[in-house]
């Protein structure tokens, strides 16, 4: 069941994060009540142009970033409904990846009669280097 689990949530991910990627560089200035400001004219954009330069924010409010977020965008959606196609392959693969791993044993107790030593490993047995 946590299989099925994460594998829906990593799509549902991945088409959440491809709409937002896609649409976000397009919205503009004040649109949804003024929630969304323009994507060159951002307050972290600003302090980080203002301490760098501006050529930053001139370079990422070009329609080149831009679109290549937005390609970025489209990659995750294509990512995220080729997730649900393959659901059930995901599915099992993820079950036989985790299957195939062997699983650690518990942490042993151990009383308070009993000591173990520990092994260390000193720097002065290794051999140095002169140069």
């Amino acid at each position: 069941m946590s299989s099925r689990l994460s594998v829906f949530f990593y799509a549902v991910l991945c088409l959440e994060i491809g709409v937002v990627l896609t649409v976000l560089p397009w919205v503009p200035h004040g649109w949804l009540w003024g929630l969304f400001g323009d994507w060159g004219n951002n307050y972290f954009l600003l302090l980080i142009s203002h301490k760098a330069g501006y050529g930053i924010q001139r370079f990422v409010a070009s329609g080149w970033v831009r679109g290549a977020v937005s390609g970025l965008g489209v990659l995750n959606i294509a990512m995220g409904v080729w997730e649900l196609v393959n659901f059930n392959d995901s599915v099992r693969r993820l079950e036989a990846a985790t299957a195939s791993t062997p699983r650690q044993s518990p942490v042993e107790t151990v009383s308070n009669d009993e000591v173990r030593a520990v092994k260390t490993d000193p720097l002065s047995d290794y051999p140095r280097r002169n140069r």
